[in-house]
């Protein structure tokens, strides 16, 4: 029977484990309805029986006997004389059930209806992982590179899906090659067509929330919670944490035993200097924990503009602003502070802003030192040379050349 031939050849689609029985028929009753819609007019009158675990399928069209010449619609009435050519009983009124074979659709017809099979169990398998992926979002996903290209890695997990992981999305240090396995977050799934694209991200704060979910117990059966993250991916992140039972060291159980608890994270984020507060509400305080490792002499808060004045000492300044001013951008996003670092026993009203000295020093020159937090004469020149150095990319002789600038309009 053709019939039974035309079905055997979708058995690819049969065994799909994604495709349950009854959504199967459903595709396939939908898929020959509209196939013979285009044959007939209607379907209206047709009984479609599918059996897809036999691979078998049968179309029957149901018409109205009418007396000869009164046929108005031939696919819903059928003739007398033409009924008794099928059975010989018949009379006016009663209803004729005749099979169609699939041939009789023609071949065109077959080919595009195979043709909408195969777009239909595509489109159901899309519309499932699209599902499946919107309720992963923000959860931690582990895939294996698949191919390396110069604006993503393409990822391929245990089902055969593909994810994404954008260039802007991975550490700076990361570097993969084919095979290796890649742990991340689900950040988004986008519809590119009727096919769904998955994007993983490495660099999202949720991911190292989720890494802390995930490597401290404590975190995991919500006994100690993460209130905030703060990250410049590979670079440093801050973490405040808080716990409900006085009887818990957050911040403690967070590190663990010399650093014990936190390498792991660490590693997974190309060593990602973090550094864990303990959170608290008092907004002054906060922000003194936030500047850590400096240690903060006082603090004056403007609540309406959301700035802050922090004072310390002037050995600490460094330490506040830290590396590539990584550490008071971080204590900024984590307290949703401005804060201004001054430095104690320095009278800011003889301060100069650098700019001042632009007729005398590049503008690079002093943008790199802006990059850092140092925006006034006497900001530079209460750094140690050697730190300067470190800290920017300027040369040591550079550096000693805008001292001396510095130094010299001062005394003037």
């Amino acid at each position: 029977m053709e019939n039974i031939a035309l079905i055997d050849s979708f058995s690819e689609f049969k065994d799909d484990k994604l495709i349950d029985r009854v959504t199967l028929m459903a595709i396939l009753e939908d898929v020959f309805r509209n196939a013979l819609k285009k044959k007939y007019g209607s379907d209206d009158n047709f009984d479609i029986i599918i059996n897809p675990d036999k691979g078998d399928m049968e179309i029957w069209r149901n018409r109205t006997v009418v007396e000869d010449g009164e046929v108005e619609d031939s696919n819903s009435e059928i003739s007398l004389s033409e009924a008794r050519r099928i059975e010989p009983d018949f009379e006016v009124g009663e209803e004729v059930s005749e099979e169609v074979k699939l041939i009789q659709l023609g071949r065109r017809a077959i080919l595009a209806l195979r043709q909408n099979l195969i777009s239909k169990i595509h489109e159901h398998d899309n519309t499932n992982l699209y599902k499946q992926f919107k309720d992963l979002i923000g959860d931690i996903y582990t895939a294996e590179v698949h191919h390396v290209r110069p604006k993503a890695v393409i990822l391929m997990d245990d089902d055969g899906n593909e994810i994404v992981l954008p260039k802007e999305k991975q550490i700076p240090s990361d570097y993969f090659k084919k095979g290796d396995n890649v742990r991340g977050i689900i950040e988004n799934v986008e519809l590119k067509g009727n096919k769904p694209q998955i994007i993983m991200s490495r660099t999202s704060p949720d991911f190292l929330e989720k890494l802390f979910e995930q490597e401290i117990p404590e975190v995991f059966d919500g006994l100690i919670t993460v209130k905030k993250v703060v990250r410049i991916p590979g670079e440093k992140a801050k973490v405040a944490v808080d716990s409900y039972d006085d009887r818990i060291d957050p911040v403690g159980a967070c590190v663990g035993m010399k650093g014990s608890r936190i390498h792991g994270i660490v590693r997974e984020l190309g060593n990602e200097n973090i550094d864990v507060i303990n959170y608290t509400s008092n907004i002054q305080l906060f922000i003194t924990r936030a500047l850590s490792p400096a240690k903060v002499s006082s603090v004056k808060i403007d609540e309406e503009k959301k700035t802050a004045e922090v004072f310390l000492k002037v050995e600490e300044v460094s330490k506040a602003i830290g590396r590539g001013g990584h550490n008071i951008k971080l204590a900024c996003l984590m307290t949703g502070y401005e804060l201004d670092v001054i430095r104690e026993g320095v009278i800011e009203e003889e301060d100069v802003e650098l700019r001042e000295f632009s007729d005398e020093i590049e503008g690079w020159i002093i943008d790199e030192f802006e990059k850092i937090g140092l925006d006034t004469a006497k900001s530079v020149l209460n750094q140690d040379v050697e730190d300067l150095v470190r800290r920017t990319d300027l040369e040591e002789e550079t550096i000693l050349d805008v001292v001396r600038i510095l130094k010299e309009e001062l005394e003037d």
